[in-house]
């Protein structure tokens, strides 16, 4: 009963929206995305830091929730303030990893919404680590991105920002609604957030190519006939990066690289492949007895 309220809300607040809608199957979106639970993946992480390949976890968290169109943080009480709720699909990414002797730990979130035909409302990223953390945030305001950089780092400091393009981020959730809603060609992105964090390159709009097309190699236990490869290449930023996803709704994430060219030719290739997946409403179990979850989902940390 409660879902079927949250849906009825939902495509109520259509018929008030101003933005235009965006071409999705929405009954089977709503079958999948409105249960009430959000899709975990965790994956085995290869991530090169310092030149060096580091072995880590990595964990997708997809899940729909209702947003505050002018805040632009999650609402509580959507049906006290319908004329400000706006559904949106949240990706959460992490990825842990050692080197040498402390820890990595970076977070993403991507708040895109599901039937505004818009790019995210919001991106932010945070990196912890021994030396110390920064936050970037990316906050849609009139068709562009204010962002907002917080680092401990003499050189970059507290920076703030107005870029015209669309964040690479984007991409993973629009890849869920539908992947037709990807742009391909040539597209001006913003580089992925947490790539900005280890590179430390000047946040700014790069021209970029993006395509999608059948893949060639299996992964994570799916044939290669089963998965699809969406691809981004930077024209000047050293960057491209291959995600592997299902063919088929609700477009699984199998696994992604992220290749980054260094002087003289050389690459170094970060990857990430899928271990475990599990549809769960994960914020009701934060008791020690739901601990045996995360062996479920092949968690070491």
């Amino acid at each position: 009963m409660k879902q079927l309220l949250i849906l009825s809300l939902v495509f109520s607040l259509l018929g008030c929206s101003g933005a235009s809608q965006r071409s999705i199957n929405y009954d089977a979106f709503g079958e999948y995305w409105y249960q009430g639970k959000a899709e975990l993946n965790s994956y085995e992480l290869e991530q090169y830091r310092y030149g060096e390949k580091r072995v880590g976890e990595a964990v997708l968290i997809f899940v729909t929730e209702d947003f505050w169109r002018d805040k632009q943080v999650k609402l509580d009480e959507p049906q006290a303030n319908e004329s400000d709720a706006q559904k949106v699909l949240k990706l959460n990414m992490t990825k842990k990893f050692i080197t040498g002797i402390y820890p990595y730990s970076m977070m993403l979130s991507v708040f895109t919404p599901v039937y505004d035909s818009i790019p995210a409302v919001k991106v932010t990223a945070s990196v912890q680590e021994w030396c110390g953390q920064t936050y970037t945030q990316l906050k849609r305001n009139n068709g562009k991105y204010k962002a907002q950089l917080f680092s401990y780092f003499e050189r970059e400091s507290d920076q703030q920002l107005t870029l015209d393009a669309i964040p690479e981020d984007n991409l993973w959730t629009l890849l869920r609604l539908h992947p037709r809603q990807v742009p391909t060609g040539e597209v001006k992105l913003i580089p992925a957030l947490l790539d900005q964090r280890l590179t430390h390159e000047q946040l700014e709009a790069e021209e970029a190519t993006i395509t999608i097309a059948p893949a060639t190699e299996s992964m994570a236990g799916f044939a290669a006939t089963e998965l699809q490869l969406l691809t981004v290449k930077y024209k000047a930023y050293p960057r491209t990066l291959h995600i592997f996803y299902t063919s088929a709704f609700p477009y699984q994430i199998a696994g992604w690289e992220e290749i980054r060219r260094l002087e003289g030719g050389k690459e170094e290739v970060s990857r990430a492949t899928r271990k475990a997946t599990m549809m769960i409403d994960y914020w009701t179990k934060n008791k020690n007895k739901f601990e045996p979850l995360r062996r479920k989902l092949k968690l070491d940390n």
